[in-house]
């Protein structure tokens, strides 16, 4: 299994975050990415989401099941179609990375873990004469600097104002 884990600061107390966490639908206002998602269930364990992604000439829906929930602090969740990954998100104080002039501090952990090799073939509908490995050596790139984005956004969101931020990248494959 392969592992990505991404993380931030926030301004903002848990439970704030969490409950922007637990917003999969409003995910899609901070992505180019992600035209919408469709939400089955109130957020809790066995609730589903199909999360619609399009880029260029291709789209592609990922459906996600949460398995788990400890609020304020825990969401995890998995794929349940195409590929074997699961993920969670984790949220906890961190008062020592606040700068003086804010009150609180939060630190936000994305983590995934997948098998590159369970990917079904047929997941994506691909143009003719266009290969897998094509298309992902075209949206490699475009990964860190969609995240980048999106965790800017979203920090603008939640703290009501822009700022620079540090998106740590504490374990990644080469595969992404």
């Amino acid at each position: 299994m392969d592992e990505v884990e991404v993380s931030t600061v926030v301004y903002v107390p848990p439970e704030e975050i969490y409950e922007f966490l637990l917003d999969f639908p409003g995910y899609a206002r901070y992505s180019e990415y992600l035209d919408h998602v469709d939400q089955d269930g109130d957020g809790t364990p066995r609730t589903t989401y199909d999360l619609v992604f399009s880029w260029w000439k291709l789209s592609y829906t990922a459906r996600s099941e949460v398995t788990a929930v400890s609020p304020p602090t825990e969401i995890d969740w998995h794929l349940v179609k195409d590929i074997d990954a699961q993920g969670h998100w984790r949220v906890e104080p961190d008062p020592d990375d606040a700068p003086a002039d804010v009150d609180t501090a939060s630190r936000v952990r994305l983590r995934i873990t997948f098998d590159p090799d369970s990917a079904s073939s047929n997941a994506v509908d691909l143009p003719r004469l266009v290969s897998m490995d094509w298309v992902i050596e075209k949206v490699k790139p475009l990964i860190r600097k969609e995240a980048t984005r999106i965790v800017k956004r979203v920090v603008k969101d939640l703290e009501g104002r822009e700022r620079d931020v540090d998106l740590r990248i504490h374990t990644g494959p080469d595969s992404v």
